[in-house]
């Protein structure tokens, strides 16, 4: 089998309404869908969500660094021959998304050659994960009653809320208040994408103690090594590394300078190979890890969940899923659902993601 051509096709669907947080806000998925092509016929997909506020990647920049670097090397080569295309990517650096999302479409073109589901070839650990949902910035009684309608409507208990906004007091209100009305039982944990300096994430931290927060996710940005490392050592709960380490050398720089103390996986950036050295690492060090979401349409969602329930170490924490929800529509065939809070992999060949081709032909860009 040999790869025949690679297509990068830019779409663009609308959110039902803006997502904010620290480092930015979003009102169109505009991603590119990748496809792999063979010459018996078979074809491997992923999906590309460009974040040029966090990873400096874009639609345009992903599209032209797949079709005119990366294609034309890696034509001809057999799609099993990972490490050969991974050889071919490495010479071109950073751009991670657009690296991520091939090697994906490499495993669901395995997958569909083989017969076999990809979760089943990356461990086969479980069937389904469950669902953690991203609250951004709203007010807090908005929060609450957001996270009151998922969990009635989808029967999530995890919930991860956007901060990183001053006055720090907007999101130490939005602590108690979603602890308030929420209950112990459901788990809260904080992502502030960089939005505050490590000072001001201990000063959150003292004022939301007794709260039962689980985790602190990228806080203050890694430049800010000496007070990070300070932070890391005295918060109460783990601090979670997520823009600071989108590779596997840069989980290793982070962990062992002590610059955080557990790891948010993305397959959007890693795709499944380097995700897998970055989940070899963490848990040979013995520290968690969360399988994170980068505002993933259903295509990508689905790659977190093939990968996620695939290990045992992966599937201890609710993965955020669900942001595919605030979109208005989507590219996939057979939609996602969420029942009991949790979403299945797909018992099918390759990851499971069927392209609607009317859906594709109304919302990509490129004609």
């Amino acid at each position: 089998m040999k790869i025949t051509g690679i297509e990068a096709i830019p779409y663009a669907i609308p959110y039902h309404h803006p997502l904010k947080f620290a480092s930015g806000a979003v009102d169109t998925a505009d991603h590119v869908l990748v496809r792999i092509h063979t010459d018996e016929g078979i074809t491997g997909v992923a999906d590309a969500p460009p974040r040029p506020y966090t990873y400096g990647e874009t639609q345009v920049s992903i599209k032209n660094i797949v079709e005119e670097v990366f294609a034309p090397q890696v034509i001809g080569l057999d799609p099993f021959d990972r490490e050969k295309v991974h050889a071919v990517m490495r010479r071109t650096i950073n751009n991670q998304v657009a690296k991520g999302t091939v090697d994906i479409a490499l495993w669901d073109l395995a997958g569909r050659t083989l017969g076999r589901p990809v979760h089943q070839l990356l461990g086969g650990w479980t069937d389904s994960m469950r669902v953690s949902h991203m609250l951004g910035f709203k007010p807090a009684q908005e929060l609450l009653d957001e996270a009151l309608r998922f969990g009635e409507e989808y029967g999530i208990t995890t919930f991860k809320l956007k901060v990183g906004r001053r006055p720090l007091s907007l999101d130490i209100e939005a602590c108690h208040v979603l602890r308030e009305g929420l209950g112990a039982d459901v788990e809260l944990y904080l992502d502030a994408n960089r939005g505050w300096t490590a000072n001001e994430a201990m000063q959150v931290l003292q004022q939301t103690d007794g709260l039962g927060l689980t985790l602190l996710e990228e806080p203050c940005d890694a430049k800010e090594a000496m007070s990070r490392r300070r932070l890391v050592e005295k918060s109460p709960i783990p601090v979670v590394g997520d823009e600071s380490v989108p590779t596997a050398g840069d989980a290793s720089r982070e962990l062992l300078s002590g610059g955080c103390n557990a790891i948010c996986i993305k397959t959007a950036r890693s795709g499944f190979t380097e995700a897998t050295e970055i989940l070899g690492l963490c848990t040979g060090l013995g520290v968690d890890v969360t399988m994170g979401n980068q505002i993933d349409t259903q295509v990508g969602s689905l790659a977190t969940v093939t990968f996620g329930a695939a290990h045992e170490a992966t599937s201890r924490r609710a993965g955020e899923l669900s942001n595919f929800l605030d979109m208005s529509d989507d590219l996939l065939a057979e939609p996602i659902a969420i029942a009991n809070g949790r979403i299945s992999v797909r018992d099918v060949p390759g990851v499971g993601a069927e392209i609607d081709g009317e859906k594709l032909s109304r919302y990509r860009t490129d004609r």
